[in-house]
C-alpha cells in the first residue's frame, strides 16, 4: 500500500530489504543517513542494494547533495560504498546545473561553499555579488560547522530587496555528518522563504527529481515506463524522502537510525512500536514501513 496520514500506532516494522523485495522493479535509495553518515559507510546497506540487484531490481541513489551525481560518485567511493549497490545516481545538483545551463545569459550570485562550484563546472557562468546579480544559487553555509542561518540575515534580506530568485541546490534543512546534525541549504531558503523571497527547490520531496528518477528507472529496465507502485523509496528523512515518495504514491521505508533517532527513541535500542506509533500520529505522513538500519 502506499503511505497515508499518519492516524494510529499500527506500522510495519521490517528487518530488512529482503521480505518487501519482490514486490518492487526498483529503489530509489537515500544517501546520507541510509548508507552512510557523512564519515562512514554502512556495509549493510551496501550489501542490501548489492543484493536486491543481483536479485534483478535496479537502484537509483536520489541525493540532494548540491554536487552533480558525477562528482558524487567519487566521494561515495572513498567513503567505501561499493558501486555494486547503485545503478545510477541523480542529485539535486543535477537539477540545479539544468537550471543554471537555462539561465546562461545572466548573472548568477552562489551562496555556498567552494566545494560545491562543481555545480557550475566548465559552464560560462557569469558570478556576481548580490547588487549585481539576476538570482542565487544556494547550495548551503560557507562554513556549516559554526554557522546558523542568523548569520545569513543581512545577505538574505539585501536579496529579498531585489526580489531576487533563488535555486536551492541541496533542500534538506540538516544531514548527518558522523554522530552530528549540521545544517544545510535547505535551512536558508526556509528562511528565504520567510521573508517572501522566491524559492525554487531542486530536489526532494519536489516532484522534478521523481519525474527523472522514473525516467532513468525505465531506461535502466528497458522499459516505457516504470509504475509508480513497482518503486520503493528510502530514506531517513519523513520531510524529504518519505513525503516526496508519499506524494507520488510511492511505497517507502523510513531508516530509524538517521536524523530522527532521537524523536523516534532508536538510539535507546531496539524499536518500540508504541512509541514509533506515537511519533508517527504527530506527522502529515507516514511510511509503509520502518527499519532500525538499512540490511537485507
Amino acid at each position: 500500500m502506499s503511505p497515508q496520514p499518519a492516524a494510529g500506532a499500527d506500522i510495519d516494522i521490517v528487518a530488512g530489504l529482503a521480505g518487501m523485495a519482490p514486490s518492487y522493479d526498483v529503489v530509489f535509495c537515500d544517501v546520507w543517513g541510509v548508507l552512510h553518515n557523512g564519515i562512514t559507510a554502512f556495509a549493510g546497506a551496501s550489501n542490501a542494494l548489492t543484493r536486491y540487484r543481483a536479485g534483478g531490481g535496479r537502484v537509483v541513489l536520489i541525493s540532494n547533495a548540491p554536487r552533480p551525481g558525477a562528482a558524487l560518485a567519487p566521494q561515495l567511493d572513498r567513503i567505501g560504498v561499493p558501486r555494486t549497490a547503485y545503478d545510477a545516481i541523480l542529485t539535486s545538483g543535477d537539477l540545479t546545473r539544468a537550471a543554471v545551463v537555462e539561465r546562461l545569459g545572466q548573472v548568477v550570485h552562489h551562496l555556498g561553499p567552494e566545494r560545491d562550484l562543481a555545480i557550475f563546472a566548465g559552464l560560462p557562468v557569469r558570478f556576481g555579488a548580490v547588487d549585481e546579480a539576476d538570482y542565487v544559487v544556494c547550495s548551503g553555509f560557507h562554513n556549516d560547522e559554526v554557522e546558523t542561518v542568523e548569520d545569513y540575515g543581512d545577505a538574505l534580506a539585501a536579496m529579498r530587496a531585489r526580489s531576487l530568485w533563488m535555486l536551492c541546490a541541496n533542500p534538506d534543512i540538516v544531514v548527518e555528518r558522523g554522530d552530528r546534525l549540521v545544517p544545510c541549504a535547505g535551512a536558508i531558503a526556509a528562511a528565504y522563504e520567510a521573508i517572501g523571497g522566491d524559492v525554487y527547490w531542486a530536489g526532494k520531496p519536489h516532484r522534478p527529481v521523481y519525474d527523472e528518477a522514473l525516467a532513468i528507472s525505465a531506461r535502466l529496465l528497458a522499459r516505457d515506463r516504470v509504475p509508480v507502485d513497482r518503486v520503493l523509496a528510502v530514506g531517513d528523512a519523513m520531510r524529504t524522502d518519505i513525503a516526496g515518495a508519499a506524494a507520488l504514491g510511492i511505497d517507502s521505508v523510513l531508516v530509524a537510525r538517521g536524523i530522527h533517532a532521537a524523536e523516534i527513541g532508536a538510539q535507546d535500542g531496539p524499536l518500540d512500536p508504541a512509541r514509533v506509533g506515537r511519533w508517527l500520529a504527530g506527522q502529515e505522513v507516514r511510511p509503509t514501513a520502518l527499519v532500525d538500519t538499512l540490511t537485507w
